[in-house]
């Protein structure tokens, strides 16, 4: 006979299948991204390309006189960049491809030295010297915690350093955003809350865990633990 009441199975229960549906949202929601940034760059980056093109041709038939005319055609070149660096912007938001074609390592790299540039902090990163093994959906789950990391640090934590580890073995793989910042506030709290639970939620289906704490040398820090499945471990 069962030790467990009946209120508590269904309580258990009911955690499994809330745990399963959001599984199946996020990777959903993945999917979807993924499908709406390639359309950006099949459909879109390669109409507003093909426009820069003809626009380069049309101008070098132009006269030098009247000067207005070329004008025009530099002031709209330069609007075709911007728009097509937006538009590169939008795709990497929606989808890192860096991830998915060139590795774990290359897309983490990217990011915190892009992340130490535009905040001007010292941003380090150590990474496995072999690309970790693992499936596209802890892959995922690890750039996710990354962005979220940085970002938290970026909002709050008016840091001037940044450490980004990661750590791949047999049996699990861990991330550990580190800064030198102010500490964690309360957890899950403010604007960011959502963006951490998500993150969390994403960590708890995978069977792992994210915790975000002070560290012990000051600052904070944020530490994903995934246990790798066993094709990804074998």
């Amino acid at each position: 006979m069962s030790d467990i009441a009946p209120e508590d199975q269904t309580d258990t229960a009911r955690i499994a299948e809330l745990s399963e549906l959001l599984g199946h949202v996020n990777t959903a929601w993945d999917n979807e991204r993924r499908a709406l940034a390639r359309q950006l760059h099949d459909s879109v980056g390669s109409s507003l390309t093909a426009l820069t093109m003809h626009l380069g041709l049309l101008t070098a038939k132009l006269p030098a006189e009247p000067p207005a005319l070329r004008e025009r055609a530099a002031q709209m070149k330069n609007l075709l960049h911007t728009i097509i660096e937006n538009n590169r912007r939008m795709q990497h938001k929606l989808w890192n491809d860096k991830l998915e074609f060139l590795g774990i390592k290359v897309a983490f790299g990217e990011l915190v030295l892009q992340f130490g540039e535009q905040y001007r902090v010292q941003a380090r990163y150590s990474l496995p010297e072999d690309e970790p093994s693992c499936s596209r959906e802890h892959g995922v789950a690890l750039l996710f915690a990354l962005e979220e990391g940085l970002r938290n640090i970026a909002a709050h934590a008016g840091a001037t350093e940044v450490d980004v580890i990661l750590d791949d073995n047999e049996d699990e793989i861990m991330l550990t955003v580190r800064d030198n910042g102010s500490g964690p506030g309360a957890p899950d709290a403010g604007a960011d809350k959502f963006g951490l639970r998500l993150v969390r939620e994403r960590a708890r289906h995978l069977g792992g865990t994210l915790e975000l704490k002070a560290h012990p040398d000051g600052g904070s820090a944020l530490t994903l633990l995934l246990p790798k499945t066993p094709a990804a471990a074998a």
